[in-house]
């Protein structure tokens, strides 16, 4: 379930309820007349099947809420009622699988930030995944998996493409382009030191890295392996299934790629990293393109079901129009 804690004036917080009370996915609804004091309004709150989310927040933004008041929205871990387990069913779908754009939207516009701490997990990650290359050690490009942020930019990137939004594009792809020649920088300054010092070793051969060999030597499954991992870190970013194994799965085609362009430069190994090169550039498209089709395929299906959603009676009573909403261009816009 979804909750959500609307703040209105008075009139729009009516045309609120209506719409609220109207659908059978929606339950608990409280209105606190005149709660609110900043902004002034009322206060409703409710919670809604995950299914549904979307559907009546785009509901609500047609009358203008966000611009007079705001709506909040947070996730109900647990909730022991048979009125909820009434309205899942009422939804079509799986709460598992039901894509809240809302919050899709908020996660990668904060993921996408050119911030200080993204740049240094991108510099710690390839410092590490260096280190794994240098002494052909898995175990610490696993590591360096772990630590790698890439898949935040990568994400909006795949958004933004979708839902057609400029702003996004940019903060992603300045983020990636900051980041990555960053860390490629860093990691080729520490490797030189640890070459000149005699911590690293004194040649650098492919064969004698057979462990970590495959990441400057892309083939089809290099392709496939960015592929797949795209429309599972997609699945998990628009999905209830989202778990930390996901970004291991992405940065495994990434961040050790990008660390071994620094380590075959620093060795003077330009075979290697053209093929460094070669690997982060299949890897950083295939991604962006899963999770492009992925998205694409998960808007059209929420496009249809709000389309549908329009000749709902209980817009009616809410003051909207029926059979169109109030933002249609722009909606069509972003569809």
């Amino acid at each position: 379930m979804i909750h959500l804690r609307i703040v209105a004036p008075e009139e729009v917080a009516h045309q609120a309820l209506e719409l609220l009370c109207g659908s059978p996915a929606v339950i608990n609804v409280v209105h606190l007349h005149g709660a609110s004091y900043k902004p002034r309004g009322d206060v409703i709150l409710c919670d809604i099947s995950r299914e549904e989310a979307s559907i009546i927040i785009s509901d609500l933004k047609e009358l203008d809420i966000p611009k007079v008041g705001s709506i909040a929205v947070e996730h109900v871990e647990t909730a022991i009622s048979d009125a909820a387990v009434a309205a899942e069913k009422a939804a079509p779908g799986l709460p598992s699988d039901a894509v809240v754009w809302e919050e899709v939207q908020q996660r990668t516009s904060e993921d996408t930030e050119l911030s200080f701490s993204f740049a240094a997990f991108m510099v710690i990650a390839m410092q590490i995944a260096s280190v794994g290359i240098l002494f052909d050690q898995p175990i610490l490009i696993v590591g360096a998996m772990v630590v790698g942020p890439e898949f935040g930019p990568l994400a909006g990137l795949a958004v933004a493409l979708v839902r057609r939004q400029r702003a996004l594009v940019r903060r992603s792809l300045l983020a990636l382009a900051v980041g990555f020649p960053l860390g490629i920088l860093l990691t080729l300054a520490t490797v030189l030191i640890f070459k000149e010092t005699g911590l690293g070793p004194a040649t650098y051969t492919a064969g004698d890295h057979r462990l970590t060999g495959f990441i400057s030597h892309p083939d089809f499954f290099s392709f496939f392996v960015a592929f797949v991992a795209g429309i599972a870190g997609m699945i998990s970013l628009t999905s209830a299934k989202s778990g930390a194994l996901v970004g291991v799965l992405v940065s495994v085609t990434t961040i050790p790629a990008a660390a071994n362009i620094a380590v075959a430069s620093a060795y003077g190994d330009w075979g290697e990293m053209s093929g460094a090169c070669e690997q982060l550039a299949i890897n950083l498209t295939s991604i962006v393109l899963a999770g492009v089709i992925t998205l694409f395929i998960q808007r059209r299906y929420y496009v249809t079901r709000r389309r549908k959603h329009l000749s709902d009676p209980a817009r009616s009573a809410a003051g909207l129009p029926v059979g169109r909403s109030v933002h249609s261009r722009r909606e069509r816009k972003h569809t």
